[in-house]
């Protein structure tokens, strides 16, 4: 089993910067992909970046060049740098794991990132 822990969220003025990070832990097979997820009232949960245990990422096209997504393999930990936050980018952010040779798929419990004057 694995559990996802995240933490950094919180509230900032536009044009502010915050440092999402989730570790993992428990008991598992090596973790493959991890990304991280968010979700505004209302809509539904889309992807944000992800990021493979090689270092290839990925971006939605709404957060290219102002969030960097990271991640520590020794620490099983993923990590996402927002920049230049805009009020779109309010919403709960949720991490999100897998492990080889496994189809299962593990999230975090959310955190509210709140982007307002």
């Amino acid at each position: 089993q694995v559990q996802l822990v995240e933490s950094g969220g919180g509230l900032v003025q536009p044009g502010g910067s915050l440092r999402l990070s989730c570790a993992a832990s428990g008991s598992f097979n090596p973790i493959n992909n991890m990304g991280w997820y968010r979700q505004a009232p209302g809509k539904q949960r889309e992807l944000v970046a992800g990021i493979t245990r090689g270092g290839s990422t990925a971006y939605a096209d709404s957060v290219k060049g102002r969030f960097t997504i990271s991640r520590d393999n020794a620490k099983n930990t993923v990590y996402l740098q927002m920049n230049s936050l805009k009020p779109e980018d309010t919403a709960v952010y949720y991490c999100n794991a897998n492990l080889f040779l496994s189809t299962a798929d593990y999230w975090g419990q959310g955190t509210q990132v709140t982007v307002s004057p």
